[in-house]
């Protein structure tokens, strides 16, 4: 059966969005004037073909995008969580559908926002879907407000600010994802909160004022020398000539002394930097708030972090928190914070090591490439994207095994499709609409066009085919020839410039939310939503391969950003990879769908479980070896198709061996030799590339992502102990690939090259015990006895945990088990973070928690210079080791800053944090810290 996906827009709402621009290099011509506008030795036009459509409303009318005067000249995003604001989905609602900001939700009605913050769940729809649904509990307004619309004002990466006006009458309120307030500007009258219920007033201080609804906390700040009156649900402050007040939901009624300092703080934009450190293998990201006091000169503010961000960062953060759909969110006091992550690499395609039967795959690439039509019919966008992969992952194979022309008819076939598309006046092409500055390919499909859906899908294809291409012909990649629409697609799908004035700023990706989103107008009750997340990630190792294949670093380091980036946000919602996330009444292990309030074990098209599981895996490439940082997640993800599907998949079977080959090569392997003789590939798949995929990883292992690479397309893999390691180079000259164990492989021009690595003994990265293996910096092991070791022991012990005698601890050692080392020099490495794998085991006890606080001492004075408390882990009571990993459980304190190692001291406390019982700590062998100075 072949897979078909309903648009990612059935259901429909309001608006779409706006944002900023972009400059990947020049369009052509001045698209005003011309028909045609050339780029390159191809174009696009900007008028549609005859009888094509572009975006509309659900009645089929066309529809502008719903801005104000100010930002009317300006690239609207679109694919956004605001997006229904701008993009009016439904002729009768000129405001909004609900916007899910997190903490706090939205909706723009006539008289102002409403505001809520869905802090419970319910499950529905059979137990296949969890939602944290947005309800009102109070309406921001200006008193008599009543205006025909809301439209949008302003836009930053994050942040947007509906207006209101109805003549009389304005407001302007700035929202943003991760922002506990609401920034509000007015005219015309008081400011106004209409409650859902009577509030529980807590605190009256004048212009402050703490109220409860349904048990929700707020505070409400009016201009100094004003004061709130309530009358029943009624709120009302006078702004004394002034036009500016705010609300924020507070994660706890004594939080309000501290929310009140920055309440007239207000959030002016919002911008993401990220920097990639290619030589350590990491990508650092810096998301930083502007804001401008309306009273006084406080220019803070408080932020909450999602999970996939503070995973990651080493910044302070207090101990409020939030309940979110995304598991819970964090409280940071400051206007910026930093993450950063360990960066898994893309290849061009798997090596073929010699238990790869060439004759056989040779006969395998045949079918496709000598198939009467090799793009099996596609006419539309997403379908010629489809074929174009599944070609285009064959051509690295080819060329590795020697078949130079099965090569070369391949590459023939991509460049022949794609530069169809990229010139006019054929079957198909692409078009330009002026007024929601985006690139649409017809014949579209699945509302790319009337409801610009999934852009970032169908193109992610067209860019990795191409990128396949300039790995093999830089001339046709050049932007004189046929690189330059590559490069507008991108401008249209994944924008980095904001300044473009033709394309707005990374279209789909919602940076703080870590990933893309689907629908263009955002039209739903449940907000946005995003299926296919691995065709997001497609797009973004395309660029990788793109920009590495062009020598384009900041393309190259886009792709980086956004794969990395989307990565953990993947792992932590579609797959729940940690099992913090989804409530613990849904009774699912991954979801087929995020959407804004929430996630759904579904898809667009089907219930069946093989696609419910499989739609976040396809396409399988060399930008899927990310999926492997979690290899339990992918166990579970199988489990759980199988026992929905009453045993193994039928339809997928490909994708599904594929996706077990990154946790499980031999089962992968086994399940492809039972079976392989009677199964129809899936439409973007070949026997070829599985056949090859499955045999490659049985042979070399699973990738190994705890080892990162001084180069974006390289990676590890892990069999039985022994690391190979794979590396290309699309240079012109030979480059030398250092890892992070300290393998290294010199990998000749423009060619994949293998090996075992050639590692320095001294190094503490050296390749060990693949379960265990050193992050980033350099390695200690706790050793008995109370050392810290740059060697490990040849046998693990286990020292006893005191109990924490049914007392509280946390944040503070109890009789804790002490690890140190002296003398001690380092560099700083600006950005890095600590780390630690600790094992620990409560046997059967029941309630405790373990708890580890690092010290630097960075010149062996006797003063620790940083002090990091790490949030303590809870033990389960079933015998055997956990893990207590430092970047799942957060800092809970931090004191100090870190700085260059100069004789210094390192120590390691581990103590019983709560419960009444002893527990092991596993030394010698098995537990790690990695500290970040080289």
């Amino acid at each position: 059966m072949r897979f078909r996906r309903r648009p990612a827009a059935l259901l429909a709402a309001v608006a779409a969005t706006a944002a900023v621009a972009t400059g990947l290099g020049a369009v052509g011509a001045d698209t005003a004037q011309a028909a045609t506008v050339p780029v390159g030795r191809g174009g696009y036009s900007d008028t549609r073909p005859a009888g094509a459509a572009g975006p509309e409303n659900n009645a089929g009318a066309p529809v502008k995008p719903k801005v104000t005067a100010a930002v009317a000249d300006k690239p609207v995003p679109t694919n956004d969580w605001w997006s229904s604001l701008a993009f009016q989905r439904y002729p009768d609602n000129p405001y909004s559908e609900n916007m899910y900001g997190h903490p706090l939700t939205y909706k723009a009605v006539s008289g102002g926002l409403e505001v809520g913050h869905p802090a419970s769940h319910a499950v529905v729809g059979e137990g296949r879907q969890y939602e944290f649904t947005h309800k009102r509990d109070l309406t921001l307004g200006i008193a008599g407000l009543n205006s025909p619309d809301a439209k949008a004002d302003g836009w930053s990466d994050w942040t947007v600010t509906p207006h209101w006006s109805d003549g009389s009458r304005t407001l302007r309120a700035t929202i943003g994802h991760g922002l506990p307030y609401v920034y509000a500007q007015g005219s015309g009258g008081a400011a106004r909160i209409s409650a859902a219920s009577t509030p529980d007033v807590f605190a009256d201080d004048g212009n402050v004022l703490g109220i409860t609804i349904g048990g929700r906390h707020y505070a409400l700040f009016a201009p100094t020398g004003s004061d709130w009156t309530v009358s029943g649900t009624d709120v009302r402050a006078d702004l004394g000539g002034r036009d500016y007040f705010s609300l924020a939901v507070l994660p706890s009624r004594d939080a309000l002394a501290t929310f009140r300092k920055y309440a007239f703080s207000f959030v002016t934009g919002s911008k993401v930097a990220w920097d990639y450190d290619e030589a350590a293998g990491r990508i650092k990201a810096t998301y930083t708030l502007t804001t401008t006091a309306k009273e006084g000169g406080e220019r803070g503010t408080l932020q909450a972090l999602y999970r996939h961000q503070w995973l990651h960062t080493s910044d302070a953060l207090t101990d409020w928190t939030y309940a979110s759909p995304r598991g819970e969110m964090k409280v940071r006091e400051g206007a910026s914070f930093t993450t950063s992550q360990k960066v898994t690499g893309v290849l061009p395609g798997l090596p073929v090591p010699d238990a790869v039967d060439e004759a056989r795959l040779k006969g395998y690439i045949e079918q496709v490439a000598n198939a009467a039509d090799p793009f099996d019919g596609a006419t539309d966008t997403y379908w010629t994207g489809k074929q174009l992969g599944k070609l285009a992952q064959l051509v690295p194979i080819a060329d590795q095994i020697g078949e130079t022309g099965l090569r070369d008819k391949l590459l023939g076939l991509i460049k022949g499709r794609l530069q169809e598309w990229f010139t006019i006046g054929g079957a198909s092409e692409f078009s330009y609409d002026r007024d929601w500055r985006t690139l649409i390919g017809y014949p579209a499909s699945y509302g790319s066009d009337k409801e610009l859906n999934d852009h970032h899908f169908h193109y992610s294809y067209y860019v990795m085919a191409a990128a396949i291409v300039a790995q093999y012909d830089r001339a046709w990649a050049a932007d004189s020839a046929w690189g330059g629409m590559v490069k507008t697609l991108v401008r249209d799908a994944a924008n980095p410039s904001r300044t473009d004035e033709l394309f707005p700023f990374l279209r789909g990706f919602d940076v703080y939310a870590g990933h893309s989103w689907a629908a263009g107008h955002a039209g739903f009750a449940a907000g946005n939503n995003q299926e296919s997340s691995s065709e997001s990630v497609n797009l973004s190792a395309a660029l990788v391969l793109w920009g590495s294949a062009t020598g384009d670093d900041s393309l190259r380091d886009l792709g980086v950003y956004l794969l990395t980036t989307e990565s953990e946000a993947i792992a932590q919602y579609w797959f729940d990879a940690d099992q913090e996330v989804y409530p613990e009444n849904f009774d699912h292990d991954v979801v087929g769908m995020v959407w804004g309030s929430g996630g759904a074990y579904s898809t667009w098209w089907t219930a069946n479980p093989e696609e419910i599981h499989g739609i976040n895996v396809l396409p399988v490439t060399g930008g899927s070896l990310h999926l492997a940082r979690n290899k339990d997640a992918i166990r579970r993800s199988i489990a759980e198709m199988e026992r929905a599907n009453g045993g193994p998949a039928v339809e997928w079977r490909d994708i599904f061996w594929e996706f077990q080959a990154l946790a499980d090569p031999a089962e992968g392997k086994a399940a492809w030799d039972a079976q392989h003789s009677g199964y129809e590939p899936e439409a973007g798949e070949s026997r070829a590339h599985t056949y090859h995929w499955v045999t490659t990883l049985d042979a070399i292992g699973a990738p190994d992502t705890s080892v990162t690479a001084d180069s974006p397309t390289a990676a590890v893999f892990t069999k039985d102990g022994a690391r190979t390691y794979v590396a290309h180079n699309h240079s012109g000259s030979a480059v030398t690939v250092t890892f992070s164990d300290g393998g290294k492989l010199t990998v000749p021009a423009r060619s994949t090259a293998t090996g075992t690595g050639t590692a320095d003994p001294t190094d503490p990265g050296d390749p060990g015990d693949p379960q265990d293996p050193p992050a980033t910096g350099d390695t200690f092991h706790l050793r008995s006895g109370g050392a810290l070791s740059t060697t490990e022991a040849a046998t693990a012990s286990a020292d006893t945990i005191a109990s924490a005698g049914g007392a509280n601890h946390d944040g503070t050692p109890h009789r804790p088990l002490v690890y140190e080392i002296g003398n001690v020099d380092g560099s700083y490495e600006s950005g890095g973070t600590t780390g630690f794998r600790l094992k620990v085991d409560a046997g059967t006890a029941v309630g405790l928690g373990q708890q580890a606080r690092v010290s630097y001492d960075l010149t062996g004075d006797g003063t620790f210079d940083r002090v990091e408390t790490y949030r303590y882990f809870a033990t389960d009571p079933v015998d055997g080791w956990e893990e207590y990993d430092a970047s799942r459980a957060g800092l809970k304190s931090a004191s100090g800053t870190l700085g260059d190692l100069r004789g210094g001291t390192i120590r390691v406390e581990v103590w019983g944090a709560i419960g009444d019982g002893e527990a092991k700590l596993r030394v010698g062998s098995g537990s790690v810290l990695t500290v970040p100075f080289g």
